[in-house]
């Protein structure tokens, strides 16, 4: 399986050559958006971490595992119409705490990494003003997520 982010016209011109050359019968998937950034993901660890040391009352882990179930599932159910048959479908009907144990490691069900940058910002959005309001100190990035 072939996966290419074309962010530019020449990616394009790639990617065209490419299905060209690519012997029939195939299947194609066109998403909008590209993956979350390393920053993101860099940040998102970053605030579990100073949640969990200002809190001091779960680990970063579970610190992490409650904001993929709490803030994280909505975002995707919301916008992957697959994501959310399939979570709906094995994930949903469990008990709370079941699903907060799956989300964290070692299991650690994909939530951020199937999210595209958009999504990781409303993510971390969602995370920034649950935990302030809690009187949560966060470091913010001199740049916008």
């Amino acid at each position: 399986m072939t996966t290419r982010l074309v962010a530019t016209e020449d990616d394009r011109k790639i990617l065209l050559k490419l299905i060209q050359r690519t012997k029939i019968p195939f299947t194609a998937t066109i998403e909008r958006g590209k993956a979350r950034t390393w920053k993101q993901n860099r940040l998102s660890r970053l605030w579990v971490n100073e949640i969990s040391e200002q809190l001091g009352d779960r680990t970063s882990e579970e610190i992490r595992g409650y904001c993929k179930l709490t803030m994280g599932v909505p975002i995707l159910r919301a916008e992957n119409e697959l994501f959310c048959t399939k979570y709906d479908e094995i994930v949903k009907p469990l008990p709370y705490e079941q699903k907060l144990a799956i989300m964290q490691e070692p299991l650690d069900f994909p939530i951020t990494r199937l999210m595209k940058t958009d999504q990781q910002s409303r993510y971390l959005d969602a995370i920034h003003k649950f935990f302030t309001e809690q009187g949560v100190v966060l470091t913010m990035p001199p740049d916008r997520y």
